[in-house]
């Protein structure tokens, strides 16, 4: 560690400067924090917890924009006394019964422990790696505290969206940003930028698609690339979302030497009544097994871990929608998760972000 980040310690361990007076505040050894942050999960299924849960992620005004007074008496009035229960029953179909939390709860863990291993086999015990959430828990505030009681004077916040979006990245950096707030002492904090076009990342993608068509009896006819959607409106106002997820798919269709009728780009998740980012997956793989694409794969590329939208929604909701078109046979790729290949990749990005701070 450079030493214009180390405090001059009395003594190993003890957390006191040298010369300092006896009743200064103890000030732990000075090091590097890296937080990984990922979308959120509620604490349970149960109603409370669920609305709890959406009400923060629904009031984010980074995500649904529409003026408070307009939006907040539908959101508390009927949404939240209704959604809850469907969303809790989606959630209790893929929870994690073992730990009782969510799988991005617990994917999101490994995904820090064992980024954690490489961090310290490069770096010693110089950086610190935790994780947060921007809804529900463990919090970001929560996290930056800790990593600052634990000696963090700089961060690297590392949002797990490739592509960026004001509704993921921008309203996670916001917490991050808005806790620092808080602080007396702010730690010096860095941002992960998108990775949609890393190199790492894009043959991350391709090697889960290798290795899953390698196990299937039948080739998928073609490949559906399903990304979270949004409101076209914000693709007009300047979001570079739905830029970023082509380029994504135009990389990942190169790397593997295909041709356009191999792969195609679509969107899911919508919400509301405005017009989103298209074509909408759940009625795009109907038309492929109408159109006679009897047997299709499906990845989630714009997920870093499985999640609500990807095993319940794509599993269950779209994969209803091909079959029920006529579709035969439905591979679902999972998300690139604690795959080796994606920890190499976070590695790779987090030395990149930790130039000049470390040796």
């Amino acid at each position: 560690m450079p030493d214009d980040i180390k405090p001059t310690l009395d003594a190993p361990g003890q957390g006191r400067l040298a010369h300092a007076d006896a009743d200064h505040p103890p000030i732990p050894r000075a090091r590097v924090a890296v937080i990984l942050s990922n979308l959120g999960t509620p604490d349970a299924t149960d109603y409370r917890s669920m609305r709890r849960y959406l009400g923060q992620f629904l009031s984010d005004r980074r995500v649904i924009d529409y003026s408070p007074w307009l939006w907040q008496p539908l959101l508390q009035l009927v949404i939240l006394t209704k959604r809850p229960f469907s969303s809790g029953k989606a959630y209790a179909g893929i929870w994690n019964k073992e730990r009782d939390e969510s799988p991005l709860l617990t994917i999101t863990r490994s995904q820090a422990e064992k980024v954690a291993e490489v961090m310290k086999s490069r770096y010693g015990d110089d950086v610190i790696v935790d994780f947060a959430m921007r809804y529900g828990n463990p919090s970001t505030k929560s996290v930056i505290e800790r990593v600052k009681a634990q000696g963090a004077e700089r961060i690297v916040f590392f949002p797990l969206y490739p592509q960026y979006a004001g509704a993921t990245t921008a309203t996670a950096n916001d917490e991050a940003f808005r806790a620092l707030m808080q602080m007396k002492w702010q730690p010096y904090i860095r941002t992960v930028p998108a990775y949609y076009d890393h190199p790492k990342y894009i043959e991350a993608l391709a090697l889960s698609i290798e290795e899953t068509y390698a196990k299937v009896e039948r080739r998928p006819d073609i490949l559906v690339v399903s990304y979270h959607g949004m409101p076209k409106r914000y693709l007009m106002e300047g979001d570079p979302y739905h830029c970023q997820c082509q380029k994504t798919t135009r990389l990942l269709r190169e790397r593997l030497g295909w041709d356009q009728t191999q792969i195609v780009t679509t969107f899911q998740s919508k919400f509301g009544p405005e017009d989103w980012l298209q074509p909408y997956t759940v009625e795009h793989v109907a038309r492929l097994a109408e159109d006679g694409k009897k047997n299709i794969a499906v990845m989630a590329p714009a997920f870093s871990s499985d999640c609500v939208e990807t095993l319940e929604e794509i599993n269950e909701e779209i994969k209803e929608s091909f079959e029920h078109a006529g579709g035969e046979t439905f591979t679902y790729i999972p998300c690139l998760n604690d795959a080796p290949a994606h920890i190499d990749m976070m590695a790779a990005i987090l030395e990149r972000e930790l130039a000049g701070w470390l040796d």
